[in-house]
């Protein structure tokens, strides 16, 4: 299988993995009409599909005692099941980050919710695979941090967080980062331990237990939404061809940026590879500035806080780069 042997071949891919995870929702910005509950079946299909084509290709070059099916075959069980309780969590988390950001706006729900993943994920993935430098790995985040925070303050320039702020907005939001960064500790116990999985065979099970358990998570908020009104399965088929395949291509993007990101980690560590890649929120305010346009009008507030947010990323991508080869 294909693996990344040098520092800049894992740093390229954590790049993508992040340029990926803040691309994907421009899908959803191309569909009419079509709730995020019913979108969210296209894109959770295509995120299973994308990690199974790179299995058999990328997952399966060179020896084939080391190919994804031959990893499989010889993983842990357990290991297996703790990749299949990540996706579990993740989509959770996924789903009532969308809800957040519906109910109390991109300023609140992304700086709250990505926040508090960076901090857990980070954390408990370093506690499990203590790779790199603590202190710089530290700085890193800090800085992360700092530039999602600066990305809320841009948005709340432009007056999109008007809207009434509730104590259940708020909640959900917390209940989403805390989720978002438990699963990383999962990806990584699959990866370090015992008989552990391989990066390929980690993206297939994961996005697998992200799939079925829409089936209960997605299928629940369908009936039950905690914004908007109920949708019916019907409404799925009512979609046009054009949304279906917007959805998947969503899955597409998102799972590219998901097996990069777990490839990366085979060599830099779960905690650094997750780091960088939650450097998505950078990526998604590109987007909104020069395609979405979603900042015109803000004026020199936005704009200073912008120019914040994009130099703190790259001060902490820059550390959590240094915290490998600093460690080695």
């Amino acid at each position: 299988m294909f693996t990344p042997h040098s520092l800049g071949i894992a740093l390229m891919m954590m790049i993508t993995s992040a340029i990926c995870w803040g691309s994907w929702a421009n899908t959803y910005k191309g569909v009419k009409n079509y709730r995020f509950e019913l979108f969210y079946w296209d894109y959770a299909i295509g995120i299973f599909l994308i990690s199974l084509i790179l299995a058999f290709t990328m997952g399966s070059m060179g020896d084939p005692s080391t190919s994804f099916l031959a990893n499989v075959r010889t993983a842990d069980r357990s290991n297996i099941v703790y990749a299949l309780i990540g996706g579990v969590i993740f989509n959770a988390a996924n789903l009532l980050l969308v809800a957040g950001i519906e109910m109390a706006g991109l300023a609140v729900a992304f700086p709250v919710g990505i926040g508090i993943a960076l901090v857990v994920g980070v954390g408990l993935s370093y506690a499990l695979q203590p790779k790199g430098s603590p202190l710089l790995l530290g700085l890193g985040v800090l800085f992360a941090i700092v530039a999602v925070l600066m990305d809320g303050k841009a948005y709340a320039a432009l007056g999109l967080a008007g809207r009434v702020t509730t104590r259940k907005s708020i909640v959900i939001c917390v209940i989403s980062g805390i989720l978002m960064g438990l699963f990383a500790p999962f990806v990584t116990r699959s990866l370090t331990t015992g008989n552990a999985l391989g990066p390929y065979s980690i993206a297939v099970f994961f996005t697998s237990g992200a799939l079925l358990s829409c089936f209960v998570i997605n299928v629940y908020f369908m009936k039950h939404p905690l914004a908007g009104q109920p949708v019916q399965f019907a409404d799925f088929f009512k979609a046009s061809g054009r949304d279906h395949l917007l959805g998947l291509l969503g899955g597409f993007i998102w799972g590219t940026g998901t097996v990069f990101n777990f490839v990366a980690a085979s060599f830099t560590g779960v905690a650094i590879s997750y780091a960088i890649g939650q450097s998505a929120p950078m990526v998604a305010a590109l987007w909104g500035l020069f395609v979405w346009k979603e900042f015109a009008g803000g004026g020199a507030k936005a704009t200073n806080y912008l120019a914040l947010m994009f130099l703190c990323y790259v001060l902490a991508i820059v550390l959590v780069a240094r915290a490998y080869t600093t460690a080695s």
